[in-house]
């Protein structure tokens, strides 16, 4: 049976491969809907770039919601210097036919766990975690009822991408993620540890853009437009595909391996404001409360994101 799954998200050209990744998969995954939030850039582009990438897909059917606009407490930090002013930067693609749903993406999150049997549905947060932990804030009747959260955030010896100590889906709205990992709800998280494995390399695209399809073709040069600034960054030969490692995850877990830890919230300090304290090694007294995943066949994983990606 196909896992039921919201996706919550802030598109961002990773995002789209997910959101692709997921939609190609259906016997795997049941998309519910898409909830956008604020990050990779404001939240009129991520809702914007939800419809865009649900119609690159061929899929106008699935509903798409706007969420919260900005983090919880914080001053909203956006990443146009990694995904260009649209967030899509890359292909050429047309601005979306499809409607955004006129009901809020935290009341969506909530009246659909609240209507949904419990322990059936998982939250999937490829961005800053404020309209999850909104939503649990608003009706905390709904955090026993999700069976999983599985989101891209965090890391622990890479440590930071947007400042020295923090990722920036995590440092974007620390106060939503402490909120989300002190919740109960069973975590699995993609740290930079793991996605920094997932390099699209030119041997990796090739097959993609040899696909010739619209999908295959846009992905392409979303990586393409990507892979700028990861080069000049890291010195790396491709661009890391962050967001899919959460929907490669639910198609084929086999592809990844951790550690069952305690993982921290950084939301005091603001020098390492936004910190994933993972104690990967287990030092203190704290308990588990996230599988942290580490390693990737990375190989494996973009064999079933070219499979996939051929279907559509």
């Amino acid at each position: 049976m196909a896992r039921k799954i919201i996706i919550d998200t802030d598109p961002g050209q990773d995002d789209a491969v997910a959101i692709l990744l997921a939609l190609a998969s259906p016997d795997e995954i049941e998309v519910l809907g898409l909830t956008a939030v604020a990050g990779n850039v404001p939240l009129a582009l991520t809702e914007k770039n939800a419809r865009i990438t649900c119609e690159l897909a061929g899929r106008p059917d699935i509903k798409v919601f706007a969420g919260c606009d900005k983090p919880l407490g914080r001053v909203l930090v956006t990443a146009e210097h990694v995904h260009g002013q649209t967030g899509l930067n890359g292909p050429v693609l047309p601005d979306p036919e499809m409607p955004l749903q006129a009901q809020h993406g935290v009341d969506f999150i909530i009246d659909t766990l609240r209507a949904e049997p419990a322990g059936t549905v998982t939250l999937c947060p490829l961005g800053p975690l404020t309209n999850i932990a909104t939503a649990f804030n608003k009706a905390p009747d709904i955090i026993e009822k999700v069976q999983e959260i599985v989101l891209m955030g965090g890391a622990y010896f890479e440590v930071g991408n947007i400042t020295p100590a923090a990722e920036f889906n995590i440092y974007v709205d620390p106060q939503a993620a402490e909120i989300v990992f002190h919740s109960g709800v069973p975590l699995v998280v993609m740290p930079l540890d793991v996605t920094h494995k997932i390099l699209v390399t030119k041997a990796r695209s090739t097959p993609l853009r040899d696909l010739g399809t619209k999908v295959g073709i846009a992905v392409a040069e979303m990586t393409d437009f990507f892979e700028r600034f990861d080069a000049e960054k890291y010195g790396a030969e491709g661009a890391p595909l962050h967001d899919p490692c959460v929907t490669a995850y639910l198609i084929k877990p086999e592809l990844f391996s951790g550690r069952y830890i305690n993982v921290e919230i950084e939301t005091q300090s603001e020098l390492t404001m936004g910190m994933t304290v993972a104690d990967w090694w287990r030092v203190s007294d704290r308990a588990p409360n996230a599988m942290f995943m580490g390693d990737v066949d990375a190989d494996g994983f973009f064999t079933l994101l070219t499979e996939r990606l051929a279907r559509l």
